[in-house]
């Protein structure tokens, strides 16, 4: 679920139009859970059951209009976005490498930064918000244990995210991020020793073993699932639990830079192929058997049916220039949704259906506007904790080899810019900040950048 920095042309805008219509449906999906006070999740008692609960639960619901009880019900459904995230996360770390090399401290360095930055950023600064929303309004706020945790993670956390989930429900899914960006480097090594269809299988041997252990030894259910059970839904909040779809997202991945592949298939094939595999999900998630595999099924079906319709979407290109920039603020948006559902809930709503029908677009949009403005920030942010970092290591440093600069930059030089070699130094400024350091502009022969000396090494150095 976690976005790539890249240029826009780069990005793909149908898979972008995927992910705003499942950060927005998760939304939606949570907003509807809470108005109603879980009034229906899925059971383990069957298709007919489930039907019947679900008809009468609609029914009872308060009136505006009936067309709202309507198109509320695939919303009860929303839950299964999250297994699509799982899915196109897969395809998308794929797509990240660009068909080079794996440099595993550079992927993980750029992806738990990019996971972990924007987290902190919204948690950092949303924790002084809720307290002056709560003590204006005599609401509810996270005691200070799971402030700590929230402003601490990844030192402090519960592996099912449950320290997180009580400032915001669906930020336990942070934990399942992190396992996978963790896992990949391994799974993409076995890609390549084993082969992509020996990988699968191995993987959903490993996925439906362990989810039968959950079920029928652990006694746990999916996370979606209200249900009384001794671990709860504690066991399929492990990575192991939706292994498979990861592993799937990557070997579609795969198939797809090679020209083949699902999403090369028609949209006629798409859609009738991920229809049926819907289907055969969608029942199995009322049955202790089917949980088996059945966040396995409903990824596959749903994504192949989001494929072909975002794909229609993008014949309009206001719409895929549309995509292509919301969609790079969908992370932002999925940790951010919760926030504000809860509090759009507690402060205006409060339980009126004419209120909360109208409150659902101001949902949307200012969860769209406040993920923009957290994505802004991010940046900002972490230079000043890296800043702050770096000075109090200066002050507090001993080691005379960290007082003095140890090589002397000119005009001239070639040099190393983060390790990358053919950069030359166009211009050197010294500046004081605490101590004496160098500002150096360099250039590669297409751009030319102003450094800090610190990221610059001498060339015979970094190729050694």
């Amino acid at each position: 679920m976690v976005n790539q920095r890249v240029d826009r042309s780069q990005r793909l805008a149908w898979l972008e139009g995927i992910r705003i219509l499942a950060v927005v449906t998760l939304l939606l999906y949570h907003a509807q859970l809470r108005f109603t006070g879980y009034a229906y999740a899925p059971q383990p008692t069957g298709l007919h059951d489930n039907f019947n609960q679900l008809i009468s639960v609609t029914h009872n619901l308060p009136e505006p209009a009936l067309v709202i009880k309507l198109l509320g019900l695939p919303v009860w459904f929303g839950f299964q976005f999250i297994d699509v995230f799982v899915l196109i996360s897969g395809f998308s770390l794929v797509l990240s490498l660009k068909g080079g090399e794996l440099e595993v401290g550079k992927f993980l360095k750029q992806r738990l930064g990019r996971v972990l930055w924007t987290f902190w950023t919204i948690a950092w600064l949303a924790y002084p918000v809720l307290w002056a929303i709560a003590v204006a309004t005599k609401t509810y706020f996270p005691n200070p244990w799971y402030i700590f945790a929230g402003i601490s993670f990844p030192l402090v956390y519960t592996y099912n995210g449950e320290l997180l989930m009580n400032t915001s429900g669906p930020w336990w899914l942070i934990s399942l991020i992190l396992s996978f960006i963790l896992l990949f480097p391994l799974l993409w090594h076995l890609l390549h020793r084993w082969g992509a269809s020996n990988l699968l299988v191995v993987s959903i041997l490993i996925t439906v073993g362990y989810r039968a252990m959950s079920v029928y030894i652990f006694g746990g259910h999916p996370s979606y699932v209200l249900w009384d059970s001794p671990a709860r839904w504690h066991p399929f909040a492990l990575f192991l639990a939706k292994l498979s779809t990861f592993v799937l997202g990557m070997v579609v991945a795969q198939a797809f830079l090679q020209g083949k592949g699902p999403i090369r298939w028609t949209a006629q094939r798409a859609l009738g192929v991920g229809i049926v595999i819907y289907v055969v999900g969608f029942v199995c998630q009322f049955y202790r058997l089917g949980w088996l595999v059945s966040d396995l099924l409903l990824p596959i079906g749903l994504g192949l049916v989001c494929l072909v319709v975002s794909r229609w979407l993008t014949r309009w290109r206001w719409l895929s220039i549309g995509m292509i920039t919301l969609g790079s603020h969908t992370y932002s948006y999925f940790l951010l949704h919760g926030l504000v559902v809860d509090r759009m809930l507690q402060l205006i709503v409060h339980g009126e259906p004419t209120r909360y029908a109208l409150s659902l677009p101001v949902m949307m949009g200012g969860t769209l506007i406040l993920a923009m403005i957290a994505d802004y920030v991010t940046p900002l942010v972490r230079r000043i904790v890296v800043g702050l970092v770096r000075d109090v290591d200066y002050v507090l440093s001993t080691s005379p080899d960290l007082q003095r600069r140890v090589w002397d930059l000119r005009v001239g030089d070639e040099v190393c810019y983060r390790g990358e070699a053919g950069w030359t130094v166009l211009k050197v400024e010294k500046l004081w900040d605490e101590q004496e350091f160098l500002l150096c502009q360099v250039s590669d022969g297409r751009r030319s950048l102003w450094v800090n000396e610190d990221d610059l090494e001498p060339t015979e150095e970094c190729l050694r």
